[in-house]
Parts: structure tokens; sequence; C-alpha cells
């Protein structure tokens, strides 16, 4: 995960001018991203909310930043929470997550989407608890912030709580995983995408983390459906297999979908339109094994407000930084940052060098196109959208 967006040139010189030290790296970036691009609006056709969950009876009281989308109507309806990932650094910097493409995908078949920032991330209150090298641990107390906001939603007149789904990529696809051993009422299945913590700092962390999988299953017996792919950046497909053999050994029910070798890294499968058709009809297959309702409601939410997505032109190969036209040196860098952002993304720039990128959220192109124009005297184009350059030269 990562920041909302970047600007061009101009903006970097606007950003200087209100005193944010360029020189910070990162955290610089990160300051850029925000003054300049700030928190995207609520998207009103999916009834997306921010709430803060509270939670009781433990030892310290912390409320969890949670992000609500809901179908029309009040209700009640089934429930789909969707668990985040862990950037690189301090948690606390991680923006709020928001999968609003998935969300789009269950929202179509009448669930209410909720996604939870765990204690410590973006502004949830309390610390994250890391347990240093004992993944097994670390997964189980992320899982605790799941229950907590599922104890919540049981008080809410529009939420079933009868009828969960939780789904979760990587750390929150481990998260996920060590929810399924809490025995959580009313939850029909478990589906993971690309799960798992990377620790590569710790000795035999791959070992560990198979072994944790398979502890996992020991108590776990809702159903699960695991997505990984042979390109993953975090967890190579020697791990992931290891972890499902553990895991099924256990005794757990489990589903792994292998989904080869996708884009530049099958750790993004999640986030990317072009993965949308291989797992949504896994994911709606699963639901229907389950007992979860699958038949399209609101078929209209699937697109209502979406900017379309131009097709692939083979301009220019994705990571060919130099084939990129009318960029600075300073684009150019811009650029190369762009390529390590999560899909869904978008990079566009205009004759002038003027240049934008936006990941994350339901329409980065839309997103980066506005944040482009507003500096630029001439029209923005898309260079690249998710890992297809999309760029057409002007006749």
């Amino acid at each position: 995960m990562s920041a909302p967006g970047l600007l061009g040139a101009a903006a970097a010189a606007a950003i200087l001018r209100l005193g944010v030290p360029m020189a910070l790296g990162v955290i610089a970036s990160v300051a850029l991203a925000q003054v300049n691009t700030g928190a995207p609006d609520l998207n009103r056709a999916l009834r997306e909310e921010v709430v803060r969950v509270p939670s009781t009876g433990k030892l310290f009281n912390i409320e969890l930043e949670t992000t609500l989308y809901r179908p029309p109507g009040e209700g009640p309806f089934p429930i789909v929470v969707i668990n985040h990932g862990k950037m690189a650094g301090d948690t606390r910097f991680q923006a709020r997550y928001r999968p609003t493409r998935a969300a789009r995908f269950f929202l179509v078949r009448g669930h209410a989407v909720v996604v939870p920032m765990r204690a410590g991330f973006s502004k949830s209150s309390g610390a994250y608890v890391g347990g240093g090298c004992n993944v097994e641990s670390n997964g189980l107390a992320q899982a605790e912030d799941v229950k907590t906001v599922l104890d919540w939603l049981a008080g809410q007149a529009w939420a079933d709580t009868r009828q969960v789904l939780l789904v979760g990529q990587s750390h929150g696809g481990w998260t996920t995983l060590a929810a399924g051993t809490l025995d959580l009422p009313g939850v029909k299945g478990l589906v993971n995408f690309a799960g798992g913590l990377r620790q590569s700092d710790c000795s035999g962390w791959e070992g560990a983390l198979a072994r944790a999988a398979g502890n996992y299953g020991k108590d776990t017996r809702r159903p699960s459906l695991w997505f990984y792919g042979e390109n993953d950046s975090f967890f190579p497909e020697r791990l992931w297999k290891a972890m499902a053999e553990a895991y099924a050994g256990a005794g757990a029910p489990v589903e792994v979908v292998n989904v080869g070798p996708f884009g530049s890294d099958s750790h993004s499968f999640f986030g990317a339109r072009a993965a949308e058709p291989v797992w949504q009809p896994k994911v709606q297959a699963f639901m229907g094994a389950v007992g979860l309702p699958v038949a399209e409601r609101y078929p209209e939410l699937a697109s209502v407000g979406l900017m379309p997505v131009p097709a692939a032109t083979g301009f220019a190969a994705l990571d060919d930084v130099d084939k990129v036209p009318h960029l600075r040196p300073t684009g150019r860098e811009g650029y190369k940052m762009f390529l390590t952002k999560s899909m869904p993304r978008a990079f566009v720039l205009s004759a002038n060098g003027v240049w934008a990128w936006a990941d994350m959220g339901d329409d980065p192109l839309a997103r980066a196109l506005a944040n482009c124009q507003r500096l630029s005297a001439s029209p923005c184009q898309p260079y690249a959208v998710d890992d297809q350059v999309v760029w057409k030269a002007p006749q």
C-alpha cells in the first residue's frame, strides 16, 4: 500500500514553498502526496463513510478507523470484511485502505463491505502488535481487531452478522487466516489473496510461516479460498505451496488457485483490473458454496462513476523509463516511483512535462488526470494504467 498519488515538477516547487523538506526521501514523498492530493472525496454512489469502531473490555480501549460501503436500502445486508496489507515503515503513515473496485463486486450482490484499519495503522488508535519473529502470534493479534469489528457490527441494524465473508490481501490475508481460528459467529468462509508476512530479517522465516499456517489449520474448520501467483515478490511459489500443504494437512478445508505469472508481480493481483475476470468468478462460486447470496441485485453499482480505461497500445514496455515522452529528470524519477506502487494505479502526463500518478481507491486514472490538469496548460493524457502502457502519440 502507498500514499494516494504525486504531482509533477511544478507541484514539487509548490511544496518547497510550503516548507516540506524534500530531502527526507520516502517521508517527504508521503508529505507531498498528502499536501497536494488530500484525502479523496467519499464515494457517495457507494455510500462510503468512515466510522471509528470502539473496542471495549480490553486493558486499553482503542478505536479502529473503519470504512463502510453499503448497497441501497436499510438492510440488513450480509457482510464482507476486507483486511488490508502492511506497507514498509511506520504503520501510522499507512493511508486508509479503500479497495473500492473489489467492494463494487460485493455491493452488486447486495453485501455491505467493511474495511477496518487495525490498531496502530493510519488513524486507528492503539499500537501495531508486531510479535517480533513470531508470525503466528502476529496474525492472531491482528485477528482480534477483526473480532472487535464483528462485535460492533452485531449491534448495527443494517448488518446481518449471520452471513459474513472474511477477505484479505497480503498481511490482511494472513489476518483473515488467523481469524479463521477464532470460530467467529456468522463467518461462512475465508478468502486469502497472497496472504502472509515476509520477515526476511528473521532466521528461517519461510519455515516459520509454513508452520504457522499449519497451526492455523489445526483450529480452522471454515472453508477457505487462496489466490497466489508464480511471480510473487513477497512469497515465492515454493513457500505458499508449503503453507497450503501444512494448512490442509492439519485438516482445514482449502482450495488454492495458482494465478500463474501475473503482470510484473502477482502480489498485486487483488488490486488489478486484469485480475478481476480471474478471481471474481472463483469468489462468486465459493460464496455460493458456503451459502452466501450471489445474485446481482444492484448491477449499476459495478460501473457508476468510473472513467473508462484505454486499451493497451504496446507503445513501449511498461518499465522502459526512457521511452516515456516529454518527461524531465524529475518526471522520470516520478515514473520510477509509480512503478513501485500497488494496483490499481495510473500515470498521466502532458506535452509540457507535467505529470501525475495515483494509486489505490476507486478510480486512480480520474484522480491522476485531474491532478495533472490543474497544473498543465496543455491536455494531460494517460500513459500507463496498472500494468499496461496505454499511451497514444498525438497525431
